[in-house]
């Protein structure tokens, strides 16, 4: 989606899926995707919030309140295999 130009941050469109976001950003799909189907059903698919971020789905668009802890993160994420890959 990222790739694609589909999503803004503070209203300028991003195409970096590494795009590093501050406290205060909103993050939110571009006017013209809205009305896509592969939106729709990835924003009917992942119903989920977490304290670290706002979401509006009227707008779809959000506020990244604050970097999360590890705590904060549910997916189950090993971060040992990631720095064993990387340190090869």
């Amino acid at each position: 989606m990222v790739s694609h130009r589909h999503i803004t941050v503070n209203g300028d469109i991003v195409n970096i899926p590494s795009y590093t976001l501050k406290a205060g950003d909103v993050v939110g799909v571009r006017e013209k995707s809205k009305s896509l189907q592969s939106i729709q059903d990835s924003l009917a698919a992942n119903s989920s919030v977490y304290e670290w971020m706002t979401w509006n789905s009227e707008k779809k668009e959000g506020t990244f309140v604050s970097v999360p802890e590890r705590l904060q993160i549910p997916e189950n994420i090993k971060e040992q295999l990631i720095v064993e890959l990387y340190s090869k």
